[in-house]
């Protein structure tokens, strides 16, 4: 038995490093550090309720719209108020845009790199893979960067700038989209929907989003296997990003439980990607109860208390001194059991054919997890285009303003790119007594528990590969950005 450190990792955001035991040739633990802690939850103990859609929106410089979105959603139910249609097609317009910009960047900034690495030199296309996402000359890196600085200008329209837009609040968005600028944003979204048809997917959105079950993938893969860097990265799959035993559709198996709690709510009711608890053992989809949320602090620099909390009777109090503790993360559990969640949690809770059949096929891995992100994109990208259609001249955008003295208890739910963050907010005559904060990389990246349960991506790194004198295994490269890690809102 031999231990190597991996980390810090480069191409994440914030902080992170993996102890990995190995034996044979493979993984056979893994323990997960946030070696950041920052104190948000702190910070905002005695703030102004309101103050929280200032402060919470700074947690990240990535998915600052999705942490504003959860703050205003929880302030919004503990006020009991409920945005205008317009309001919520704005909302919805804002958190797409950033959420597909995270898409963007993990497929060509983040993921896609470790692919020129010279551990796959001998293989047939990894020159090609070298010219195309080198992270610093890489022809379709370069394409892609300059792409995702266009579509961020949709951001000063619908929120005034980005990151930390101040437009979102409980009820609704204070900025009003007027009927000119409906026609510069569809323009904006033509022209990110011409990128991904021609650079990403070499063929129609709609194409790609109706494909129903994995043959129908690779048939589709099989009619220009040449174009497009979705199907370059295919060919890789299909024929060599091999790793001793394991390729990437078997690569870092999750726990086969998925959480989402809704993406993109409807004025009509429900959400364009529904809200649940999928199990793969099952098929199914089952009901999400958020009263058995519960963060236990077992293996985490914190103080500890009798039995793991709800958020809303939740403790942030560190303890950096504590034994037996590894990280500054928290164990988000639901009724016990360890999530993932993601873009594969959402795609599996909306029934889409080709995620269903895939995970079925192969588990929550590697490729079913980045299979799902690329889905989004071709599947997100119309919605906005629904949407920014369906706003109403002349209707308004956003309820009046909440009491400053507010008080009792709020949760927001909302589906970042990296999955299900939940904000838990409880307040006294308008000053806040407790906020807790439980964000995707916390339930992916969680510690053990009290039971010794390893978490979603503790479990996923077992039986990784590790090649004879590598000192950053690319297996475990694949595995952990597989996720999209966002380290800063998990200490947030």
């Amino acid at each position: 038995m031999t231990r190597l450190l991996v980390g810090p990792f480069n191409r994440v955001e914030g902080d992170l490093e993996v102890s990995l035991e190995l034996a044979g040739g493979q993984v056979t633990s893994a323990r997960v550090n946030s070696p950041m802690y920052r104190g948000f939850e702190q910070i905002l103990q005695g703030k102004n309720v309101h103050d929280a859609l200032v402060f919470v929106p700074r947690i990240c410089g990535i998915c600052s719209i999705s942490q504003s979105v959860a703050a205003a959603r929880a302030l919004a139910e503990m006020g009991g108020q409920v945005p205008p249609p317009n309001g919520l097609l704005a909302t919805n317009l804002l958190l797409a845009m950033e959420n597909l910009a995270d898409h963007l960047t993990h497929f060509y900034l983040f993921f896609m790199p470790d692919f020129g690495r010279p551990v796959y030199a001998a293989q047939p296309w990894h020159a090609e893979a070298h010219k195309r996402f080198h992270p610093q000359t890489g022809e379709q890196t370069c394409a892609a960067i300059a792409a995702r600085q266009r579509w961020f200008t949709l951001a000063g329209t619908l929120g005034g700038k980005w990151p930390h837009t101040q437009s979102i609040a409980p009820g609704g968005s204070s900025r009003a989209i007027e009927p000119v600028e409906r026609v510069r944003l569809l323009a904006k979204l033509r022209e990110f929907r011409s990128f991904l048809e021609r650079h990403l997917f070499a063929g129609e959105l709609e194409a790609f989003a109706g494909l129903q079950s994995e043959a129908q993938l690779w048939d589709w893969h099989a009619l220009r296997p040449e174009r497009g860097d979705l199907r370059l990265w295919l060919s890789m799959v299909q024929g060599g990003a091999r790793l001793g035993a394991a390729d990437l559709r078997s690569l870092g198996p999750g726990p086969g439980r998925y959480l989402s709690y809704g993406a993109y709510p409807q004025a009509g009711g429900g959400f364009a990607f529904a809200r649940g608890l999928w199990r793969a053992d099952s098929g199914r989809l089952e009901r999400l109860d958020l009263d058995a949320v519960r963060e236990d602090v077992s293996h985490a620099w914190m103080a500890d208390s009798a039995a793991p909390r709800h958020p809303l009777q939740g403790l942030t109090q560190p303890d950096a001194d504590k034994p037996g503790a590894y990280t500054w993360n928290k164990a988000p559990r639901l009724g016990g059991e360890v999530l993932e969640t993601g873009a594969i949690a959402r795609q599996l809770a909306a029934g889409h054919g080709l995620i269903v059949d895939a995970v079925r096929r192969h588990g929550g891995t590697v490729f079913t997890r980045v299979l799902a992100r690329v889905l989004e994109l071709a599947r997100v990208l119309p919605l906005m285009e629904q949407w920014l259609g369906a706003l109403r001249a002349g209707e308004p955008y956003c309820a009046p303003p909440l009491s400053d003295e507010l008080e009792g208890q709020g949760v927001g739910l909302t589906e970042a790119a990296r999955g299900a963050l939940g904000h838990w907010v409880v307040a006294a005559q308008g000053r806040i007594q407790n906020y807790q904060i439980v964000a995707p990389t916390s339930w992916n990246f969680s510690p053990r528990d009290a039971a010794g349960t390893p978490g979603a991506l503790e479990q996923a790194l077992v039986g990784a590969p590790v090649l004879p004198g590598e000192g950053s295994p690319v297996a475990v490269q694949h595995i952990v950005r597989s996720f999209d890690p966002c380290m800063v809102c998990t200490v947030h």
